[in-house]
């Protein structure tokens, strides 16, 4: 007999974790009120695990600014999440968080950040725990700051960015695109921090930026750039790769180029990177490596739709990339509305993108058409079926953005799921006549395989509550995350599944696949203040248990479906019983059960906090409020709420 739990409760775990399926029969429910205050919990099987809250958590840091290593508070406003898949076996893999925003930190670096930690699934829950570390500088703990102090001048605004598909490599995106050392200066306390981040302590000039505004002199291995003088604001605005692995940043992707970059994704071919800057007007980027892996050397193009081959080169120069943004319409390159995330999908090398949309980008892409820049077709095409001439003019309306997909073998973009449905009033309807299901201003965007089929998850950022975006009278942006059956085609809205939804005033988005396809992995950024503990923190938590769950029926337009003798018994050998259930869910006092069982109570971030044997009830009065699983015998495993 083990201390808590027996050796037979493990095995019957174990064997019932890797032979049960359970139906996934039904999507999430959003309050009547839409506003949820906590992470919306997706039906069974799947289940809910918290893995890292920004401003509650400790990192391990390195000497910066002077000062020595040590620990400090995690920043906030989690963002990408790259996942590195660990090749050597010792573990899954890495797990990198960003955090979009600036504040200066004595510790972390001023700027903006990136936290990385290391972790592995447990045999007997399935749930992931997190590693410690001793890493090469020395650093030892669970959670890491990635240095970008000591390596490349320091990093800002981390937003999207890429996390190959091919060999688990990892860049970060500096968006918010800077013109000056004022606007990463942050002159006032507060300014483009970002909602509800941590105010740091400040001095009587109140800068809560990046304090260092001298010029910085490159220290790079990208030719040509070795030994450049920049203005501090231009170090900043480009894709950056780290080391998961030391928690550390490799380079500044100078041959890139400057730009608003959000999102990008590698092909199969591990030379061609997809980049997609947030802007309008934003243009489809892509930059091709002169050999496979090694991105210092290659060449940057624009995507021009009416042109004979597409893509129009632009020559690498200091000057050039730059300006890139300049050299992108002197090319002519096709003009889009906001361009964010982009995914690849590796069983079809297909790219996919996320145009996120603004109610009114007319007057933000006129100037730039009249230098030669051109609109997509689609976009002549809207302006036109709202009785006007040009996207050009100031009344054209993008309010809620569309997932593009663009075939590597044409080199043709075209629209895959137009946001909607389209409500042309700025008055939005009642909770009680809003729509059944609506796509609202997609933004994070990746693809992950359940059963064998690719699936896009797709993930809101709402830029309004207007025109529909919201039910009228509901000033809270609920951002919710919904899978998309690639199978399907020509998919229209109803053919989203609705997956899960973030708390009140979160915007959800990260959202990467696990190497071993077992959970995704999701970012709930800047909640309100006034959500309970961990809610009211940006946090990263997993949803698992995508291995539980086939596709049968892609007509299906929730098409989770289980063959039933896979409904086994722990040991195998005879059909399951009914679903292992709890009530009452929530609770303050009792749990029982529909069978006598063994159970294990595990916390939200997967400790395990009791176990039971032979019971059908259990007192968890003496937990403290909030969310725990219980997991019985064979098993199965119930996401319960302690009040």
């Amino acid at each position: 007999m083990k201390r808590f739990l027996s050796t037979l409760f493990v095995l019957a775990l174990v064997v019932a974790a890797a032979k049960a399926q359970t139906i996934f029969s039904e999507e999430i429910e959003l309050p009547d009120d839409y506003v949820p205050l906590q992470v919306v919990m997706p039906p069974s099987p799947l289940t809910l695990q918290v893995l890292f809250v920004g401003g509650h958590d400790i990192v391990q840091t390195t000497k910066t600014y002077g000062n020595p290593a040590g620990r400090n508070i995690a920043k906030e406003n989690h963002d990408f999440i790259g996942f590195t898949p660990d090749r050597t076996g010792e573990s899954l893999g890495w797990i990198s968080v960003n955090h979009e925003m600036i504040y200066r930190d004595d510790k972390i670096g001023d700027g903006g950040g990136m936290t990385v930690f290391r972790v592995d699934r447990d045999p007997i829950t399935g749930l992931l725990k997190i590693l410690d570390q001793r890493l090469d500088d020395g650093r030892t703990g669970e959670f890491f700051n990635v240095d970008f102090v000591n390596t490349v001048g320091e990093t800002g605004m981390n937003c999207g960015g890429i996390s190959s598909t091919f060999d688990g490599r990892i860049w970060t995106a500096e968006e918010w695109f800077r013109t000056s050392n004022s606007s990463i200066w942050n002159g006032s306390q507060g300014a483009g921090i970002g909602r509800n981040a941590p105010i740091m302590p400040v001095n009587n000039d109140g800068n809560q930026g990046v304090r260092d505004t001298s010029d910085y002199v490159i220290d790079s291995d990208i030719e040509g750039w070795d030994g450049q003088t920049l203005a501090k604001y231009q170090n900043f605005n480009y894709m950056v790769e780290i080391d998961p692995r030391q928690a550390v940043a490799i380079r500044k992707q100078y041959n890139w180029g400057r730009m608003g970059w959000e999102g990008g994704a590698i092909a199969n071919d591990n030379r061609s990177v997809y980049l997609g800057p947030d802007a309008t007007p934003g243009f489809w980027m892509k930059f091709v490596a002169d050999r496979p892996g090694d991105f210092t050397e290659g060449t940057m193009y624009v995507y021009k739709h009416d042109s004979d081959d597409k893509w129009i080169p632009i020559a690498h120069s200091v000057e050039n990339m730059l300006n890139l943004q300049d050299r992108a319409i002197e090319a002519g390159g096709t003009m889009y509305n906001r361009p964010e995330w982009v995914a690849h999908d590796p069983s079809t090398n297909l790219i996919y993108w996320t145009e996120t949309g603004r109610d009114f980008p007319g007057g933000r892409w006129a100037d730039e058409s009249a230098e030669g820049a051109v609109h997509d077709p689609a976009h002549i095409a809207r302006a036109q079926a709202q009785g006007l001439d040009s996207p050009n003019d100031e009344a054209y309306r993008d309010t809620y953005g569309r997932i593009w997909v663009f075939d590597t073998n044409a080199n043709t973009n075209a629209v895959l799921l137009e946001g909607g449905p389209d409500w042309d009033n700025a008055d939005s309807p009642p909770a009680s006549a809003y729509f059944g299901k609506h796509l609202s201003n997609p933004d994070g965007l990746s693809v992950m395989q359940i059963d064998g089929q690719s699936f896009l998850v797709i993930q809101e950022d709402l830029n309004g509550t207007s025109y529909g975006r919201m039910p009228a009278g509901v000033s809270n942006r609920t951002c919710e995350l919904y899978l998309l059956n690639l199978a399907i085609e020509d998919p229209t809205i109803e053919d989203l599944i609705r997956l899960t939804a973030v708390p009140r005033g979160a915007e959800v988005t990260g959202a990467v696949a696990t190497a071993d396809g077992k959970s995704l992995l999701v970012n709930s950024q800047h909640p309100s203040s006034e959500n309970e503990f961990p809610w009211n923190h940006s946090l990263t938590f997993a949803i698992h248990g995508f291995d539980r769950v086939t596709v049968e029926d892609l007509a299906d337009s929730n098409p989770f479906n289980v063959n039933p003798d896979e409904l086994k018994a722990g040991n195998g050998a005879e059909a399951a019983e009914a679903a292992f259930t709890v009530f009452p869910n929530p609770t303050t006092r009792t749990l029982f059960f529909n069978r006598t069982t063994d159970v294990a109570v595990y916390d939200i971030r997967g400790k395990r906090l009791h176990v039971a044997q032979n019971v059908s009830e259990l007192d968890v009065s003496n937990l403290p409020k909030g969310m725990y699983f219980v997991q019985n015998a064979q098993g199965e495993m119930i996401q319960v709420a302690v009040q």
